[in-house]
């Protein structure tokens, strides 16, 4: 195909008549895959990782390893091995490094040149170049960091230029919760010269806090403080157990839309193993068994650095709930299919605190409000979130993906519950995350499939 042709793809899905059934693994955590070629590129040695998840922003974060001189090789499609340059053993780019759709790409990445001696200019995709940056280049630039951006709107954006150079320490309080903002700042801890601290507002995700420390730094957590040494010795290699290969767990935000389509096409059970369920990372089913689901959760004895489960989740009726706080924050990646499954509750179901929602790939208060309208939900914005009553009786709508992967595969759950077979135009960008998705829901029984359109 050429370079000025791209595949547009439909998603048509037909209602479900009769219920999910089967077991199955989502793929392996897209924030943990990131980490892991990010943190494998620092270290001193090769880090070897299976379940890795060969999604679109995720490759982006190898396309930009590579043009830095970091070796990266695939033993299959899902295991990977990235051949350390250690610390400051990034090699200056040639070319302007394209972060694609990725945020996490972007923001992680820009934690990392800050430290480094070279100049380089990172951009991304129409969508990734609309999104806030502000919240990471500005405590970055107090941290010694030279860096230079557009700015829109009042906000900086991407294209970003940063020269780095030897940091200075700082203690950093977060003004929002953000695992990309904190984990950006505990990566250019690395190459401070003394102790920095974030302190964060909310729960964010802490998978950087683990694999770093997994890895030999020196990293301290107290209550919601952070603190990073930089390192006296060479980063470690990521490995498991006896030197074998370092298991990702599968998606948890992956895991939501299988588990929800189950819990609401009466009479199905689906079971879904090596679920990651780091705590900062269950509110979504948090909120799920406080709208009254059916899910079971077994842990597994054999994780390392990350907890996992097998989850099994069983059609039922749900109820209307409150969501707002800090569970807000470890489920923020879920509220796409979280408002499909308060289509489906009885009574109201109201969600705030939630504003960081609308600069995600999509304003997905907006697009999520927009495209379940047209399906004949009556959902109310608020500037912080919505609310819906329910239960909605869904029929069958052409509908936008607006070019967000989480919406794009909530409507296609939404779907399965309608009156009448449903189009969701732009479905390609669902191989942000999940290129298997489609797939997967086939083997539990739903009817999915693909209309192609080359343009």
């Amino acid at each position: 195909m050429s370079p000025s042709r791209h595949l547009h793809r439909t998603l048509i899905v037909s209602p479900a008549t009769a219920p999910l059934r089967g077991e199955a693994r989502v793929p392996g955590d897209k924030s943990i895959s990131h980490r892991v070629l990010l943190l494998g590129a620092l270290a001193e040695g090769e880090t070897r990782a299976t379940g890795w998840l060969p999604a679109e922003d995720c490759l982006a974060t190898m396309r930009v390893l590579r043009a830095m001189g970091v070796e990266i090789a695939h033993e299959s499609a899902t295991t990977v091995r990235v051949r350390g340059v250690g610390l400051r053993g990034l090699q200056e780019p040639e070319e302007i490094l394209d972060c694609g759709g990725s945020g996490t790409t972007m923001r992680l990445l820009l934690g990392i040149l800050a430290g480094q001696p070279f100049t380089s200019v990172l951009t991304g995709n129409a969508a990734l170049r609309r999104r806030p940056m502000g919240r990471v280049t500005a405590p970055l630039r107090e941290m010694g960091a030279t860096i230079l951006s557009r700015e829109m709107g009042g906000r900086e954006k991407a294209p970003l230029a940063v020269r780095g150079m030897t940091l200075t320490p700082m203690d950093y309080e977060m003004p929002l919760a953000s695992a990309q903002v904190k984990s950006a700042l505990l990566l250019a801890g690395l190459f401070a010269s003394g102790e920095s601290t974030v302190r964060e507002p909310g729960p964010a995700r802490d998978h950087t806090e683990r694999l770093l420390r997994a890895m030999g730094v020196a990293l301290r957590v107290a209550g919601s403080h952070v603190t990073i040494a930089p390192p006296s010795a060479p980063l470690r290699p990521l490995r498991g157990p006896e030197n074998t290969p370092y298991s990702i767990p599968s998606d948890p935000s992956s895991a939501a839309f299988p588990l929800v389509a189950a819990t609401l096409v009466r009479g199905s059970e689906v079971r879904l193993t090596g679920v990651g369920v780091n705590p900062t990372r269950t509110g979504f089913l948090d909120i799920l068994s406080m709208m009254g689901a059916s899910i079971q959760q077994s842990h597994s004895a054999d994780a390392t650095i990350e907890p996992t489960a097998y989850i099994r989740a069983q059609g039922t009726e749900l109820n209307g709930a409150e969501i707002g706080g800090e569970v807000v924050v470890r489920a923020i990646d879920e509220f796409p299919i979280l408002a499909v499954a308060a289509t489906q509750a009885a009574g109201r179901t109201t969600l705030r605190d939630a504003g960081e929602l609308r600069v995600k790939e999509s304003d997905r208060i907006a697009s999520v409000a927009q495209e379940l309208r047209k399906m004949g939900v009556s959902l109310a914005e608020r500037e912080d979130g919505f609310v819906l009553d329910g239960p909605a009786r869904l029929r069958g709508a052409s509908m936008d993906s607006h070019m967000d992967h989480r919406l794009a595969m909530a409507l296609a759950v939404a779907a399965l519950l309608a009156e009448g077979e449903s189009r969701i135009e732009r479905a390609e960008v669902i191989d942000d995350s999940f290129p298997d998705f489609v797939e997967l829901m086939r083997s539990l029984g739903a009817e999915m499939r693909w209309e192609d359109e080359i343009l």
